[in-house]
């Protein structure tokens, strides 16, 4: 997993773990995790997962959008398939999507939270997301809709 995406991953779970309020504290546990990290390349981070500042039980910390809220889940996903996914291939009755190392979690629960029509739901390893078709539906039709989603159409 490269540093970025394993750095990701680590804010991606304290965010939703724990209360977060500033930058400077992500920036100190990720060096208690051994892991470098300057505020920018934090801030930018941050702005890649898509987090925001919110008040909640009457602190300001970062918190995760919530896929499930409308409209956030299709928008998130479009994002996701944008930044996250290098390639998308229509493979024997199912679709394979490829993203770099530690990010295919991530985007197959905004695949599976986004309700597309034929997609039946996910597996996802490291950098490899295998989604299955619904009966009747085209794997290359929904090949071609990500692709599109993907390139902002």
């Amino acid at each position: 997993m490269s540093g970025k995406a394993q750095r990701q991953r680590l804010i991606g779970d304290w965010l939703r773990d724990q209360r977060v309020g500033s930058q400077e504290d992500l920036v100190a546990r990720l060096a208690l995790a051994g892991i470098a990290a300057t505020q920018a390349t934090v801030s930018r981070d941050l702005d890649e997962l898509g987090a925001v500042k919110q008040r909640r039980d009457g602190a300001i910390r970062y918190v995760l959008p919530n896929p499930s809220a409308p409209g956030q889940s299709a928008a998130m996903l479009d994002r996701l398939l944008a930044d996250w996914v290098t390639d998308i291939v229509d493979a024997n009755g199912m679709v394979v999507v490829k993203t770099p190392p530690g990010s295919a979690n991530l985007v197959a629960n905004a695949l599976d939270v986004a309700g597309i029509d034929g997609i039946a739901g996910t597996i996802a390893g490291d950098d490899t997301i295998f989604i299955a078709i619904v009966e009747g539906a085209s794997p290359e039709a929904i090949a071609g809709i990500l692709r599109a989603r993907r390139a902002g159409n």
